[in-house]
């Protein structure tokens, strides 16, 4: 991979706020300090140079130091050593695991490989119903909430993270006989994901039915 790579200057960024962040020894830093940075090293979109979904995306120096990036809510970041909490590794998959699923193909499968596709294509074909409730034939609602806010407060590792209006992006949410999953897809397969993605969602819902009395 070439320096002026895409991935490349992402890291690029992050390196810069990290070491500037070194220096001042002041760890939060906002979207302005990010588009300045950005516009510094030529990456064209500040609003993804601080979303890093696994830990390959981060420079080897901060990895190496213990250090991942989090968002602490209106349009402030922070650089936290909590590296080993806010990612999770995949286990491997067992051959005992793998199951041999009897694909039907339908007319409008192939036409796209994006996240909100590959959703659609694993309960349409019912893989969720039985990877979820071990029933093929089970009736779940789904929902779709796009993109929400929340004051998000929880603990991370040795870090408090208080995030007032937090930003999340829901993929999915089922719901069937009262049980809520939130699932979040991609659209290739990485080695490790950043658990806020699904964790973010779960406290939101959390919050939301403690607001209405439900347990």
């Amino acid at each position: 991979m070439t320096t002026n790579s895409k991935a490349s200057r992402k890291k690029q960024v992050l390196q810069a706020l990290f070491e500037e962040c070194q220096r001042h020894g002041e760890w939060e830093f906002d979207n302005r300090k990010v588009k300045e940075v950005c516009e510094q090293v030529e990456f064209g979109n500040p609003f993804d140079a601080t979303k890093v979904d696994s830990m390959d995306g981060l420079p080897d120096t901060i990895r190496q130091q213990g250090f991942c990036v989090i968002h602490v809510g209106r349009g402030k970041h922070r650089f936290v050593r909590e590296l080993d909490k806010w990612y999770h590794v995949f286990e491997d998959i067992e051959q005992e695991e793998i199951v041999q699923w009897r694909y039907r193909k339908s007319l409008l499968n192939d036409l796209d490989t994006g996240e909100a596709t590959v959703l659609s294509f694993v309960y349409n074909q019912h893989i969720l119903h039985d990877f979820l409730y071990e029933d093929v034939v089970a009736s779940p609602k789904i929902y779709i909430p796009g993109r929400t806010r929340a004051d998000l407060r929880y603990q991370v590792g040795n870090t408090r993270v208080d995030a007032p209006s937090q930003q999340m992006e829901i993929d999915l949410t089922m719901e069937y006989q009262g049980t809520v999953t939130v699932l979040e897809a991609k659209s290739k397969f990485l080695r490790d994901f950043a658990v806020y993605q699904l964790f973010h969602p779960v406290l939101f819902y959390l919050q939301k039915a403690s607001e209405v009395g439900i347990q």
